[in-house]
């Protein structure tokens, strides 16, 4: 029974990491697909276009190595080697650290954006 938990925690493990795999091929489609975009048809503000994708594919990323790291998890819970503990420790750093950063990117892209609809409303209420 052991060894048949031990099979099917390894199956239910790969399919997370398909998963993860499928998420991360879709994001740099779609990202490949949106930076073509913005070449052929540039916006007003090609800076915030290019942040905007920049922090959709990080987003993107982000939930797909949380993917990664359940299923190492799931790897982990059944057979544990330190090989096994030190890579689960190294993405959960790692999975801390991305989703720190994204947050730090995302805010200030919104205080950014919030700044600028702020300094339009002030020069249309200005006499």
């Amino acid at each position: 029974m052991p060894e048949l938990v031990k099979v099917w925690t390894e199956y239910v493990a790969l399919g997370v990491e398909l998963t993860a795999a499928v998420i991360i091929g879709v994001a740099a489609l779609v990202g490949a697909v949106r930076a073509l975009l913005a070449f052929v048809r540039p916006s007003g503000s090609p800076d915030a276009q290019k942040e905007s994708l920049r922090l959709e594919l990080a987003r993107w990323l982000a939930v797909a190595l949380e993917f990664t790291l359940a299923a190492d998890i799931l790897r982990t819970a059944i057979a544990p080697t330190w090989d096994d503990i030190g890579k689960l420790a190294a993405i959960a750093t790692l999975r801390t650290l991305l989703n720190y950063f994204l947050q730090r990117e995302i805010d200030g892209h919104h205080a950014r954006q919030a700044g600028a609809a702020d300094d339009g409303a002030q020069s249309v209420n200005r006499p």
